[in-house]
């Protein structure tokens, strides 16, 4: 047993005695010296538990009711497997420091804004990461040899002012101009011009119809502006008839945003107003923007680089798994962040003008690939770190929002992804002559007639730095996983990624290719368990302020926070919540970039009209 839990003396004779004496702990706390433990056999760390107490360190039998009476008086254990390294607040420079909770592109956001416009030295700034390495749900990996992953992309496009306001100051991984500066560059070269939104019956649809009822323009009108309040938590469905589900308008809506008639008609409401401007060219995909490479290697990386640059700590392979909160007169403030990092417990103590901003809940926790031959599992929210420490945070606080309305659900949030590594030509030249469109041209091309509701998109090529010019790499997902294919009788949650490629070939109609393009591919399936949890129904206080009421030194962001206007499943909104953070942490007086608000536009709304309409088709 480490020397650094304590320093009373037990010989392994008297281990019962000691334990009796630990058996009146709840009647004599104050009583009990120092009992334990540096000298206790190692065999003893199976069925004793340490714990500090007044200085001292007492043992408690693992399952006893004194152990939970100890647990529930300290808020914590300290394993006697492992040594609990406290980190003080004790400085070099007497600086205060920020913790940024999770590595997605939220945290990273947020390390720049302190130090871009809070002027926060970066090397009193922390990003405590619960796997080895940071981007969160912006992830891309892999080779060509076992095959490139990408769990999924964000959709970008030109009235993202929050996102665009961070990269343009964030240089390209060469140096050469903004990251801002690339994207709109490149989209002015690769624009998005889809020839084949939807692929039905072995032909493509050139700028499909929307074929909306009268009654269902009008309901999408009423939608758009209906208060959110009154909207409650009523689905989707809840807000239009059967009919609407089975039109072309709702198949393009539903795949390019990932809505599903179960969730929330409060959300759908946001993205009709949100994206308004682009409805009027939605069936071509017109306005949808694309970085260079997939977004890790386009925004991420460059990110990293600059931060690193400037000095921030990545704390990788380290979970948060609590915090301790104290209230004052300012109200509640972090005293204390627990991590577990490998076998160790560490204790961050936080000081009266530290910060502490959390990325909240995830959409990728609990990730699962599968394989060529194998199908991915789909597991829950305990293989996690993320859902289970807004729980914890949240017991008693209501102002900390409610995370099981999002993460207690996920046989209406699950989907499944896959990324396909080729190494012959064919399949991606057969898709350039079916459809119209070179590589990174058209956009989603979705197959209408799918029970599984796939879609694919073939980006342009490479799409991973380093990616070899004979490899060409494509993405696509189900929103109907439990249903079984029209080619593959089985659920598409069951089936390994040669059997999703051939679903794909069916779709196609070239089977008589199928061979050669299942011979020279790997597609890796990705099921994903809390992706579309953010489009649950939900009730006003089951997302939490940026900066609850009541919090000093708190924050939360990504994209289970409350920001007024946006829309979740964006970069965008991850973004914007982690500038609101910074900008309130700071007190700084500026806001972030105003929602664009394209609904208050005539023309806008014009276009919108003649296109839901289908006037001058």
């Amino acid at each position: 047993m480490p020397d650094a839990i304590g320093k009373g003396l037990v010989a392994r004779e008297e281990v019962d005695l000691a334990l009796k004496a630990c058996s009146d702990f709840r009647k004599h706390p104050c009583k009990l010296g120092p009992i334990l433990p540096s000298q206790v056999a190692d065999d003893l760390c199976n069925w004793v538990q340490c714990f500090p107490v007044h200085g001292a360190t007492i043992a408690l039998r693992r399952g006893s009711p004194s152990l939970r009476a100890a647990e529930h008086r300290h808020g914590e254990l300290h394993s006697t497997r492992r040594k609990c390294e406290v980190i003080p607040m004790t400085r070099p420079d007497s600086s205060s420091v920020t913790y940024l909770v999770g590595g997605g592109i939220a945290s990273l956001a947020a390390a720049v804004f302190l130090i871009r416009d809070g002027d926060i030295p970066g090397h009193t700034i922390t990003i405590i990461e619960e796997s080895s390495r940071i981007g969160g749900s912006l992830d891309a990996a892999g080779n060509p040899d076992d095959g490139y992953v990408m769990r999924g992309g964000r959709m970008i496009e030109s009235k993202y002012l929050c996102t665009y306001d961070l990269f343009s100051s964030i240089p390209t991984l060469d140096g050469s101009r903004t990251v801002t500066r690339e994207i709109f560059d490149w989209n002015e070269t690769m624009k998005t011009s889809s020839k084949s939104r939807l692929f039905r019956d072995g032909h493509r649809i050139d700028a499909p119809g929307f074929g909306l009822s009268e009654s269902h323009i009008l309901a999408i009108e009423r939608l758009g502006l209906e208060p959110e309040q009154l909207l409650g938590r009523s689905t989707i469905s809840d807000q239009f008839d059967p009919a609407f589900f089975q039109t072309d308008f709702w198949r393009m809506w539903c795949t390019t945003f990932a809505f599903q008639p179960w969730h929330s008609a409060a959300e759908f409401k946001r993205y009709l107003v949100r994206f308004a401007h682009m409805v009027s060219g939605f069936n071509a995909l017109h306005g949808i923007m694309r970085t260079v490479y997939n977004q890790y290697d386009s925004m991420v990386r460059p990110l990293q680089k600059w931060l690193e640059e400037r000095g921030v700590n990545f704390m990788l392979n380290a979970r948060v798994t609590d915090f301790a909160l104290i209230q004052g007169n300012e109200g509640f403030a972090v005293e204390r962040i627990l991590v577990e990092e490998g076998s160790c417990l560490k204790e961050i103590v936080i000081g009266d003008q530290d910060r502490v901003i959390v990325t909240l809940g995830s959409m990728t926790e609990a990730s699962s690939l599968g394989s060529m031959d194998s199908a991915p599992k789909l597991l829950g929210k305990s293989d996690g770190g993320s859902w289970t420490l807004w729980e914890k945070i949240a017991a008693g606080h209501a102002q900390f929002g409610r995370p099981s309305n999002f993460s207690n659900h996920i046989e209406q949030s699950k989907w499944i992804s896959f990324t396909t590594t080729l190494h012959d030509p064919t399949f991606f030249q057969l898709i350039r002559d079916l459809t119209g469109n070179v590589p990174g041209e058209g956009g989603l091309i979705t197959f209408p007639e799918s029970s599984w509701l796939v879609s694919i998109v073939l980006p342009h090529q490479p799409h991973f730095i380093g990616q070899p010019e004979d490899v060409q790499v494509l993405w696509g997902y189900g929103l109907f996983v439990d249903i079984p294919g029209n080619f593959v009788k089985k659920p598409m949650s069951v089936c390994t990624g040669r059997e999703i490629m051939a679903e794909i070939i069916g779709h196609l109609r070239i089977e008589a290719h199928a061979s050669r393009i299942l011979d020279a591919c790997t597609c890796i399936p990705c099921m994903m368990p809390f992706i579309t949890s953010q489009f649950l129904p939900r009730s006003k206080g089951d997302r939490p302020q940026v900066v609850p009421e009541g919090t000093k030194n708190l924050a939360f962001i990504g994209q289970y926070c409350e920001l007024p206007d946006d829309v979740v499943f964006t970069v965008e909104y991850s973004i914007r919540s982690a500038q609101t953070a910074v900008y309130s942490l700071l007190g700084l007086e500026r806001k972030p970039p105003a929602v664009y608000k394209g609904q208050y536009n005539p023309l806008v709304l014009l276009e919108a009209f003649l296109a839901l309409h289908e006037i001058g088709v």
